[in-house]
């Protein structure tokens, strides 16, 4: 079996998602998937993955994964280099699974649990289906739309926090994430906030623990957009909520930094999407500057190097937690691998995008129910690109053949 064609698919209307479709000789076909700047890591699937890809096994995965994140630039970045590489790599662990009739899961080594504990990213349904616009972290998306509305999370913790607090306890959910510090690092570059404005942020804290208590954990994101000595008064101003953990605080290109920040809270730190690799996160471990290991499966090379990252945590005694807030295919390789690792904390969802727009794109999702999630049991993914994709106006499919 040779690989003979490579395609990648987008649509505008989601104009952050790129699908990799690696066909076969034998009719089987991978799919695999990334997000943002979609054009450039276009480029690169045709421009050299696909030159070195084409009439070789599809099942050498490890050896394609190593020449894939071996570039001569573009290696331990999450730029399109390794997020073409990423895309691939799912692809062909779809083969893989095709091939034996297997889930990817039991491919990994069984799984190790049935389910996994979710938690969820309060995002909307609207947040990332367009190109961001230029300083704004919430993708241009309005964060006030009047009245609590079910499933408008993003709006919802910024000004209903308490309603979406017990929505999502009424669901399942044991965990929320929310970061209602973004505009105020957006206005001043990381360094400041008022003492008025730190107090405005902090009453989405004060909605939830009154209308719960703690029968949620409050997952904080910051998007790396603090300098250190803000992180720290942030850190030091959630504390008294109980928060459950602190999510990328000041950006990665600093570990010794980020693991003074790590050194001077008690609350967990976790590190990080923005990071590529096991080198990467080697160094992370070593400084230990994160207490929980995040990575992202389509920026970080795949289920391949994601599975050799989750077991570097481990030797350190860190659980991993994989990101998702991109698309369906990535949330579903998420889940094979977070149910197969034996030190997985818990699996991000949004549940916005599974309830909405997620659906619209794939034949199958994971089961996800009562704050609990399980892959696909068919084989590979589980999941195809929906039929009706290859029909719309406004689909890009761009191929590359023997």
């Amino acid at each position: 079996m040779k690989v003979s064609r490579i395609e990648t698919i987008r649509v505008a209307e989601f104009p952050n998602i790129i699908w990799v479709q690696v066909g076969t000789d034998s009719g089987l076909v991978g799919l695999g998937e990334t997000f943002y700047a979609v054009e450039s890591v276009e480029a690169h699937v045709h421009e050299v993955i696909a030159p070195y890809l084409l009439g070789q096994s599809p099942l050498a995965i490890d050896q394609h994964n190593r020449h894939m994140l071996y570039n001569y630039l573009g290696f331990k970045s999450v730029g399109a280099e390794m997020r073409a590489a990423s895309a691939t790599d799912i692809a062909l662990w779809d083969i893989f699974g095709k091939v034996t009739g297997q889930p990817i899961y039991q491919l990994l080594g069984g799984a190790s649990r049935d389910r996994v504990r979710v938690y969820n990213t309060c995002a909307g349904s609207e947040y990332v289906r367009k190109k961001p616009e230029q300083g704004t972290s919430n993708f241009g998306v309005k964060v006030n739309m009047g009245g609590y509305r079910p499933y408008e999370d993003l709006s919802g913790f910024m000004n209903h926090a308490d309603e979406l607090a017990i929505s999502l306890v009424e669901e399942g959910y044991t965990g929320m994430k929310i970061w209602p510090f973004d505009a105020y690092a957006e206005d001043s570059g990381g360094t400041h906030i008022s003492n008025q404005d730190l107090k405005k942020a902090l009453e989405p804290f004060e909605k939830i623990r009154k209308a719960v208590g703690d029968k949620i954990d409050i997952h904080v994101e910051f998007h790396s957009l603090w300098n250190l000595p803000m992180a720290k008064k942030l850190a030091k101003a959630i504390e008294p909520f109980n928060p459950y953990w602190y999510e990328d605080p000041i950006k990665m290109d600093n570990l010794d930094a980020l693991s003074e920040y790590a050194h001077s809270t008690p609350v967990w730190v976790t590190a990080s999407e923005t990071l590529a690799t096991r080198w990467a996160f080697r160094e992370l471990f070593e400084r230990q500057a994160a207490s929980v290991c995040m990575f992202d499966i389509g920026w970080t090379g795949g289920i391949t190097e994601a599975k050799k990252i989750a077991s570097l945590a481990e030797t350190y005694h860190i659980p991993i937690a994989p990101h998702d807030c991109t698309g369906p295919v990535l949330l579903t390789a998420a889940v094979h691998l977070s149910q197969h690792c034996t030190n997985t904390l818990v699996q991000e969802v949004v549940r916005a995008f599974y309830h909405g727009w997620y659906g619209e794109l794939v034949t199958e999702l994971p089961d996800l129910r009562d704050g609990f999630i399980s892959a696909p049991g068919g084989p590979g993914l589980g999941t195809e690109l929906h039929p009706t994709l290859f029909s719309r106006g406004d689909v890009t499919v761009r191929s590359s053949k023997i």
